[in-house]
């Protein structure tokens, strides 16, 4: 310059990164994003409810805190695990009372039998646990499995139609809808064999039986599952918090309308019809479930929206009570299981204040708790009830299950509309088709319980995977990145 002054560079802006969907998936997306990123970078989690969570949360049943979603992870998968201990809550990790579950069968409570994967017997030296729940000539027709001609699948197939061949029909109907349908509240003549039951599909596809005199993963490495003191609720919400603290924004009540490419990145659309607001962004991950995921991705990817647009869910609800101690006085075990064939409207009970002794130490001393649960695909009259009318048949059907009468002080209803995808045959080819139309556009990734399994664990892990795969589509290492000044409202245009 002729004054001898030389021009200085333009300050380069921040990127911002927008996560939607506040559920686990969604929040663990956005605390990796964090931790990659640094100053330089801005978080934005936009989630459409009044609270973050998704499927995890807590609630009071009168003056006792329980889980009114989730209960429970994987303790043998790392993800869940590892993060409370990243967090700093591995001292709050719990494991359930050492107590055995039952399932009801013709009309009798039986204990759950061993060496079972999802209700299928791989051990043949525990068939005689079957004895009860299965009649005599069910039992010997499951103990003919290994003589029966092994072949290898080659193409997925659905549960019912596999274990029947292999087992008999009293098998699916007796112990693997109960904890199937406990999983994905779904009907195991649709559920694909390849995603929901892993382990025995690897044995279809080599042509094992799935009958084998070995141990099972149930008897040994330490406890299955495992919980947090205070309910597995309090995760999202130590989250969201320690999000805020690391500078990233959480915004609820904010649902995304729109969804389009821009030249260097995206624009999302929120606020009502009549005065939108859109916000810039260099990268989005969508954590949300397949509806809302495919409505934002019709015009961008309309591929991956097909797709999505095609998964079924299913909705449920959960009806906590708090009942007198002294009419539960004697019974023991950490709940019960009830098929589709007993022809029941609850699906399961847990005995909370049996399983986990945090509640049992919350809860006063006149007190029990215990959670009833319904709703299974494409069977959900129910719950066109009233939150009255819903918990009335619950504790009704609860009383002729275990054969007393209790009549609870307190109840609550909570309904998990379209909750659980349903992995029917076909659903992870369906989820590699979903993942390559996505990977073909930039500054996108997708993560949630529609593509790697409906757990906690699982939908860590898919989190995990949308962030790598988002930082390799920006093709930068965040953590380098020259720190820049903050940058405010000044992208959100009104």
């Amino acid at each position: 310059m002729a004054d001898g002054r030389q021009e200085q560079a333009p300050t380069p802006r921040p990127r911002r990164l927008v996560v939607v969907g506040g559920g686990i998936s969604g929040l663990v997306a956005a605390w990796r994003l964090v931790q990659k990123a640094g100053p330089a970078t801005e978080v934005l989690v936009l989630e459409a409810s009044p609270r973050v969570g998704g499927k995890l949360l807590t609630g009071e049943v009168g003056d006792v805190t329980v889980d009114l979603g989730a209960e429970s992870m994987l303790a043998r998968r790392p993800e869940a695990v590892g993060l409370l201990a990243e967090l700093g809550l591995d001292e709050d990790v719990v494991h359930p009372r050492a107590s055995a579950a039952s399932v009801l069968s013709r009309g009798v409570l039986h204990p759950l039998p061993a060496g079972t994967v999802m209700g299928v017997p791989v051990d043949r030296s525990r068939l005689s646990g079957l004895a009860g729940i299965l009649d005599a000539e069910e039992v010997a027709r499951a103990g003919q499995e290994r003589t029966r001609e092994a072949f290898r699948l080659t193409e997925d197939i659905d549960v019912a139609s596999w274990v029947s061949f292999r087992m008999g029909r009293a098998v699916v109907d007796r112990l693997v809808e109960p904890l199937l349908g406990g999983v994905y509240a779904g009907n195991s003549d649709r559920l694909s064999l390849q995603a929901t039951v892993p382990a025995l599909w690897q044995r279809a596809r080599a042509g094992r039986p799935l009958l084998e005199s070995q141990p099972t993963p149930t008897q040994t490495g330490g406890p299955v599952f495992a919980g947090l003191r205070g309910g597995v609720g309090r995760l999202p919400l130590i989250l969201a918090e320690r999000l805020e603290k690391a500078g990233a924004q959480v915004r609820t009540g904010v649902t995304v309308r729109g969804l389009s490419r821009t030249e260097d990145g995206w624009r999302l659309e929120t606020g009502p019809a009549p005065s939108p607001e859109f916000i810039e962004a260099d990268g989005v991950i969508l954590a949300l479930p397949a509806a809302p995921a495919a409505r934002l991705l019709a015009e961008a990817v309309p591929v991956a929206a097909r797709e999505l647009g095609g998964i079924e869910t299913a909705s449920v609800a959960v009806v906590a009570a708090a009942i007198p101690r002294a009419q539960l006085d004697g019974l023991t075990g950490t709940g019960l299981l009830i098929p589709p064939v007993e022809n029941r409207q609850i699906k399961a009970a847990t005995f909370s204040s049996n399983k986990w002794r945090w509640v049992s130490d919350e809860t006063d001393a006149q007190h029990l708790i215990v959670r009833l649960s319904l709703g299974r695909a494409r069977e959900e009259a129910v719950l066109q009830k009233d939150d009255g009318e819903l918990a009335a048949v619950a504790v009704a059907e609860l009383n002729q299950v275990i054969g007393r009468e209790v009549r609870p002080d307190r109840t609550q209803v909570m309904r998990w509309g379209g909750a659980l995808p349903q992995y029917e045959v076909g659903h992870l080819d369906r989820v590699q088709r979903i993942r390559e139309a996505v990977a073909g556009v930039p500054g996108l990734t997708v993560c949630g319980a529609v593509y790697d399994g409906v757990g906690i664990p699982a939908c860590i892990a898919a989190a995990d995977r949308a962030v790598h795969d988002l930082d390799t589509k920006l093709r930068i290492d965040l953590r380098t990145l020259a720190a820049g000044p903050r940058v405010g409202q000044e992208r959100i245009r009104e």
